[in-house]
């Protein structure tokens, strides 16, 4: 199922309209209609708003996996916690989240303890990764 699916499914179950949806979130309704036809995608922050407010993971808005659970509730990070988050912060925490080759050899108890580490970890990939390009 597509992003825009996915959203119109999620938007219709909590019986919203786009512009009681777009009132809601501070977003502008014929750019999130183009979210809901997948003509356009939304930005980091927009997707997690939307999580957020449908308290799913990005990855199920994107629909990589069929699991609503957000990443951080599988990881055992509290929502308070992770809400406290900058939207930084959660891209680098679903990023780890969402890595299965990815394993630690001193793993930390909690993912939030270690984030400043994995912050540089995740900057040292995304270069590597402009640099394929």
């Amino acid at each position: 199922m597509k992003y825009g699916e996915i959203l119109k499914k999620l938007r219709t179950e909590k019986g919203l309209s786009q512009k009681e949806l777009t009132d809601r979130l501070t977003i502008n309704r014929s750019t999130y209609a183009r979210y809901e036809t997948s003509s356009t995608q939304p930005d980091f922050e927009t997707l997690s708003k939307l999580a957020d407010f449908y308290d799913v993971s990005v990855d199920y808005l994107l629909g990589r996996t069929d699991n609503k659970n957000a990443l951080h509730k599988q990881a055992g990070i509290s929502d308070d916690d992770y809400n406290n988050l900058s939207a930084y912060q959660k891209e680098v925490i679903d990023f780890f989240l969402t890595r299965e080759n990815l394993f630690f050899k001193n793993q930390p108890e909690n993912l939030l303890d270690a984030l400043e580490q994995f912050e540089v970890y995740y900057e040292v990939w995304k270069k590597q990764q402009e640099n394929k390009k």
